[in-house]
């Protein structure tokens, strides 16, 4: 789950501060999630999905 959300992300060609000061989510708590060692707020999904457009579904779909 957690590799889609850096995937989008560099697709973006976005550094995990840039994708934090886009969406006002804080840089540790993407650095954690894509890392699998948290789960984020749907707020803050929210937030990331607005400035990388795409669908929550995206980010939280299971690879393969």
């Amino acid at each position: 789950m957690t590799n889609q959300l850096r995937d989008l992300r560099k697709k973006k060609k976005l550094t995990q501060m840039d994708l934090a000061q886009k969406s006002g989510v804080g840089r540790t708590v993407i650095a954690r999630f894509e890392t699998g060692r948290t789960v984020m707020s749907t707020k803050n999904l929210a937030k990331i999905c607005e400035v990388l457009h795409c669908k929550m579904e995206d980010i939280l779909k299971e690879a393969g």
